[in-house]
């Protein structure tokens, strides 16, 4: 495999530079990039996935939605429908994909919106809620049609972006140097406990510019929730690591490895069952998820999937398949190490507050 990677330099190389040219042309004004008075923060990556945007901006939601009128535009990556579209409680996956959609379910006083041309998407936004105060663009690092207020770029602990090569020969989207044009860098995915001469290392190699911030972040894993919302879980997750439950590890995302960290000293074995990331599960997926299940020997058993994949299985068509088996889906947070949780906090409020249209009651 690496031996194909090194043999597909060139077009690596080749497809880098035809990236790199796309954003001169932004940059020298040839390409139009709009502005827009709402305060609009785009939160994206150099790589092709797996960095930890959905819990970012969760974390972003939480920290403005009791203090600002928030929305959230995606693509909608993996739906059924086209243009731009607002989620509602009817709402499906095959609507508005999975990552909109459990923004939604879980925030439902903020407006939550897909639509692949941002431009057009922030412009019916400011038409349908005027009153709108902040706008997070989901996976828009590349999107240069819009030009946002604030950019914020995640890479992964464990492979930063200056370790990695454009596709095909990596999964890089395009050329390192596209990172400047991140206001903040947040290295995502960290151990629960970073040393200060390990953050210093990062720094280092990240080497950012003179107006960029870098945060570290950690991921913090909730308590199992049963896939059908209706039913109660009365145990924690402890209850079922400490009796050594046997799992199937059901997941269709990019990234599972920091998952499978946590799990794999906790489970007395487990079974994976991968998709490609934002896998739309059919029926015989759901028939091989039940034939290994039942095939497992061992009394103690559950079947374990992510929260966005939750999204997907939750589709009405898998309900009478699932509702026997014990699925569950763990949802998950982020959080900041030592300070950088009170100065990320800082620079995001001041932000939106200080690009309030009319001004903000807020302002100090």
């Amino acid at each position: 495999m690496k031996f194909l990677r090194i043999l597909a330099f060139p077009i690596s190389f080749l497809y880098g530079i035809v990236l790199a040219l796309r954003n001169k042309m932004y940059d020298w004004g040839i390409f139009s990039s709009r502005e827009f008075e709402v305060p609009v923060i785009s939160i994206g990556n150099l790589c092709v996935g797996g960095t930890g945007k959905t819990p970012h901006i969760e974390y972003l939601v939480r920290l403005l939605k009791t203090e600002f009128y928030v929305a959230t535009l995606s693509r909608g990556y993996g739906r059924k429908t086209k243009g731009f579209l607002l989620a509602d409680t009817q709402t499906t996956a095959n609507d508005i994909g999975d990552e909109p959609l459990q923004f939604k379910r879980k925030y439902s006083n903020i407006r939550v919106a897909v639509d692949a041309k941002r431009v057009n998407g922030i412009e019916q936004l400011q038409k349908n809620y005027p009153s709108l105060q902040a706008i997070l663009l989901d996976d828009a690092f590349q999107h240069r049609a819009v030009n946002p207020g604030l950019s914020m770029l995640l890479t992964d602990y464990s492979k930063i972006y200056k370790h990695d090569y454009v596709v095909p020969t990596g999964s890089l989207r395009e050329f390192r140097s596209g990172a400047t044009r991140a206001d903040i860098i947040i290295v995502t995915k960290c151990p629960k406990i970073l040393l200060p001469i390990e953050r210093k290392r990062l720094i280092s190699e990240l080497k950012p510019m003179p107006h960029q911030r870098v945060y570290f972040s950690y991921i913090k894993y909730g308590d199992f929730l049963p896939l059908n919302g209706e039913q109660k879980n009365p145990f924690s997750k402890e209850f079922y690591f400490e009796r050594n439950y046997s799992m199937i590890l059901l997941t269709g995302i990019a990234n599972t490895s920091s998952l499978e960290y946590y799990l794999k000293d906790k489970v007395k074995n487990m079974e994976r069952m991968k998709f490609p990331d934002h896998h739309r599960f059919t029926g015989n997926d759901i028939e091989n998820v039940k034939k290994i299940f039942n095939n497992i020997a061992a009394a103690n058993k559950i079947i374990l999937t992510t929260e966005k994949d939750a999204m997907r299985l939750k589709n009405p068509e898998y309900a009478e398949a699932l509702k026997d088996l014990p699925i569950f889906y763990i949802p998950i947070e982020i959080d900041f190490h030592d300070k950088d949780k009170e100065q990320f906090n800082e620079q995001i409020v001041h932000y939106v507050r200080a690009n309030q249209k009319y001004g903000s009651v807020y302002s100090k």
